[in-house]
């Protein structure tokens, strides 16, 4: 049976931003973080040039309550101090470098979320993770819908979560932002969200996932950011969009359809 039409604000992205990219829509994760260090404004750029035709980027909440691109709740691992993102200001963690195990980026800074919108290219998606339950706080959310929309990338934008209740929260103060649900372990994709992902062996072990989903029009993604050498599966499954840690090679692959 053919695909049913995405529902909702996916619907809008894919006629909107996504017009003219072509299935499956290479999805940067983290930027580009094989060349470049992750959730940076210099991986973000990269990925661009490498083609990505949606931006997958984390989001937690500073102390003073600033929107920033990080996937860890710490700091840790990814710049040169240690702690809690939330226990951090805004002017406290701009003092930190993000380029942790990559020499010459060492002007790179944790972005904020305005930062990453102003650059953002009018034909590529944005899809952010909400990591933290800060999310769970109906104004935390009005302040990220609102931010989206005074950058002028709301229509550009969905939010993706392993906490249902944090894309809940989303859609009960900004409904017209498209919301997607990843798992870990999900043998069945959940029918509430626009879009679903899972991590990749689910879809091995039901290989009728992707229909599933799509019989409800849900946008689907597998969970797999080396995922080159199962290409030729996500193109039989006719998988949504390709996540990748290092979009120029796997676009140079998808285009070749090459399985290595």
């Amino acid at each position: 049976m053919p695909m049913k039409t995405m529902m909702g604000g996916l619907e809008n992205l894919a006629t909107g931003v996504l017009a003219r990219r072509k299935r499956p829509y290479l999805m940067a994760h983290r930027g580009n973080r094989v060349l470049c260090p992750e959730n940076t404004m210099a991986a973000f750029r990269q990925s661009f040039e490498d083609g990505a035709a949606i931006l997958e980027t984390d989001l937690h909440v500073t102390r003073d309550g600033v929107m920033v691109c990080i996937h860890d709740a710490t700091v840790d691992r990814t710049t040169d101090g240690e702690g809690e993102v939330a226990a951090y200001s805004l002017e406290e963690i701009k003092l930190l470098k993000a380029n942790r195990g990559f020499e010459g980026f060492e002007s790179e800074r944790i972005p904020t979320l305005e930062e990453l919108a102003a650059i953002l290219p009018d034909n590529v998606a944005l899809a952010l993770e909400l990591k933290s339950d800060a999310f769970l706080d109906e104004e935390i959310c009005r302040q990220l819908a609102s931010i989206l929309e005074d950058s002028g990338v709301r229509q550009q934008t969905l939010v993706i979560s392993f906490s249902m209740e944090r894309l809940r929260t989303v859609r009960r103060v900004a409904a017209d932002i498209p919301i997607g649900l990843i798992s870990l372990s999900s043998l069945f994709p959940s029918a509430e969200p626009e879009f679903v992902g899972v991590l990749w062996p689910m879809l091995f072990a039901n290989p009728f996932y992707v229909w599933m989903a799509h019989r409800r029009g849900q946008f689907f993604c597998p969970l797999d950011p080396e995922p080159d050498s199962r290409l030729w599966y996500y193109r039989f499954l006719n998988c949504d969009s390709i996540l990748s840690d290092n979009p120029a090679v796997t676009k140079r692959k998808l285009n070749q359809n090459v399985d290595e």
